[in-house]
């Protein structure tokens, strides 16, 4: 990790601040003034700021309760975006989203700087389910139950939809877990049976259930339970 990153993770100055401190010679590694901010460090480099030891900063992990109206960016011309909830982190941009929502669906997003964390959430290769409570315009035949679990080939596409689990809950309303995600893939398979999607919300990632707790627009950090959930 470079180490105008290190120091500003670990800290909470901006790397602008950063810089200004190490060219006063405030900053030193391993017991020398270090002036290059874009000095990558090694795990053995010992780092100190005002003759302080400066620990390596510790990856963040939250779960947030996406409401509608918000998109999953950092920057959007049109509608607010998932950052400007962060209001009481350091550098949200330094965050990115396992697992994205459209604008228009609720519910659970994990959020993370740790990449090899994300990556097992979001790679096609770990299949990691993301459930679904779906509201729809029309009745949901109980035949989509096995259409779903066998794969729909969506319109533009040249392979089916893999596996998907379909639990009906109400005439009008079920659970529907997926392993993959394609674009607008909830929404794509119930047109591909004539139906359409009148409100979307995911409730759970993999293991990780959102918090009852939370309101749309909150978020907390994960417990150290949650993290390893996805990890083993």
């Amino acid at each position: 990790m470079r180490i105008d990153k290190y120091l500003s993770q670990s800290t909470g100055f901006s790397r602008k601040d950063i810089k200004r401190m190490m060219h006063k010679d405030r900053v030193e590694v391993n017991g020398k003034a270090l002036r290059d901010s874009s000095y990558k460090l090694s795990e053995d480099d010992v780092v100190t700021l005002d003759d302080r030891e400066i620990s390596a900063p510790k990856p963040r992990y939250f779960m947030l309760y996406k409401p509608q109206g918000y998109v999953c960016s950092s920057d959007d011309g049109t509608h607010p975006t998932i950052n400007g909830l962060l209001i009481d982190e350091v550098r949200p941009e330094e965050l990115h989203l396992a697992g994205r929502l459209d604008v228009d669906t609720t519910g659970l997003v994990l959020i993370t700087d740790d990449g090899q964390w994300s990556h097992k959430i979001t790679s096609p290769r770990h299949q990691c389910s993301k459930r679904y409570h779906v509201v729809t315009a029309d009745p949901i035949p109980e035949e989509a139950i096995d259409t779903f679990a066998t794969g729909i080939l969506l319109q533009g596409e040249k392979e089916p939809t893999k596996p998907a689990a379909l639990e009906l809950l109400a005439s009008h309303e079920a659970y529907l877990t997926l392993t993959e995600g394609r674009y607008h893939q909830v929404k794509r398979m119930f047109a591909a049976i004539g139906n359409r999607v009148v409100e979307l919300h995911r409730d759970r990632i993999g293991s990780i259930d959102l918090d009852e707790e939370l309101l749309p627009g909150e978020y907390r950090p994960l417990t150290q339970e949650e993290i390893e959930r996805v990890v083993a």
